[in-house]
């Protein structure tokens, strides 16, 4: 008994020092972001106007551009990766991601409805869309998947959402060249990005994010307790159907806010959980967190590589995560068939 508490306690502390260095991870991203783009800002410079803002060059850039830039890149990395996390887990489906189940697809196809067709330019006002966008397309997804003799099967479902997600973007293709007005703002939007998004949509977003996160960590122990199945865990006094409903909302939340913020962006929820995982084993009560903060830095890492993997202009962010999570998904698909 003695052993068998020392060995938690040290898993524990292992488990802390490492969420504490990834921290160190994204705020290096972060500084990396500051620093890096097509007008190349020193750390004294970024230091200096950091903290105040004398409306010099590098005060300019630093403020206006990279910081709205970085603090939107780390809370829609943070809420794809909890979302994927989440989905992971309730599932049981390692190949289980917003993007992948065509839930950004149905979010984005919202935020498209409120632009076109009720005239809607806000984030407050469009995330709603995107909330209701992305419920209806995970109801359709499960609807598809759920019936058969594999039903729910991860395969399955990863088909049954790029066929409802290649399905919804069609709609939305159709709605704008049912206004081509709305044509300028829908194609800088659907390619999703974090460079064009002011800090007042960080402001906006924050609220939602917050919720998201107090919400999704709060739920880490019933997790646990729903890995050893519905029965052992109710046995335990989960209640399994309302942590359904939970996990459910969280990860609408978090996918459609992110979404509503800087359009598709997809592969982070499915790599980071993957990452997480290998450090603090199946235990959600340490893996959520450190899938937030990965998600975080893979959406900050990612964007400072499109800025300069090209010799001029740059490759959106969601471009550079797909470069990186396609191959990633093919081998988990692989890795799968295999076992």
């Amino acid at each position: 008994m003695a052993v068998s508490t020392g060995t938690a306690a040290a898993a524990h502390v292992r488990c802390a020092t490492g969420l504490v260095l990834a921290f160190g991870l994204l705020a290096g991203a972060g500084v990396l972001s500051l620093l890096v783009g097509s007008e190349p800002v020193g750390i004294g410079p970024v230091l200096r106007v950091l903290f105040a803002d004398d409306r010099s060059d590098a005060a300019v850039i630093v403020h206006d551009l990279r910081m709205p830039r970085t603090v939107l890149g780390i809370c829609v990395g943070v809420a794809l990766g909890l979302a994927g996390a989440l989905m992971q887990s309730l599932t049981r489906n390692p190949i289980a991601d917003p993007g992948v189940l065509g839930i950004n697809a149905g979010a984005a196809l919202g935020v498209l409805v409120a632009l076109v067709g009720f005239g809607i330019g806000t984030f407050r006002g469009y995330v709603w869309f995107a909330l209701l966008g992305a419920a209806l397309s995970t109801v359709l997804v499960y609807a598809v998947a759920g019936r058969g003799p594999t039903a729910g099967a991860p395969v399955r479902l990863a088909l049954a959402g790029t066929a409802v997600g290649a399905a919804l973007v069609a709609c939305a293709e159709g709605l704008v060249f049912l206004n081509p007005k709305a044509f300028d703002e829908y194609r800088f939007w659907i390619v999703g990005d974090v460079a064009r998004p002011g800090m007042s949509v960080v402001v906006q977003l924050l609220p939602f994010l917050s919720a998201g996160v107090m919400l999704t960590l709060s739920l880490g122990h019933r997790l646990n307790a729903l890995a050893l199945g519905d029965e052992l865990g109710g046995a335990l006094g989960v209640r399994v159907a309302r942590t359904r409903v939970l996990v459910g909302l969280a990860v609408l939340l978090l996918s459609g806010i992110a979404t509503a913020a800087a359009g598709p962006i997809a592969f982070v929820g499915l790599a980071v959980p993957h990452l997480a995982v290998r450090v603090t084993g199946p235990d959600q009560r340490w893996l959520l967190p450190y899938a937030g903060v990965f998600g975080g830095a893979l959406v900050l890492l990612a964007d400072v590589l499109g800025r300069v993997v090209l010799p001029s202009g740059e490759l959106r962010v969601s471009i550079m995560t797909a470069v990186i999570g396609a191959p990633f998904f093919v081998w988990l698909v692989r890795r799968g068939r295999s076992a």
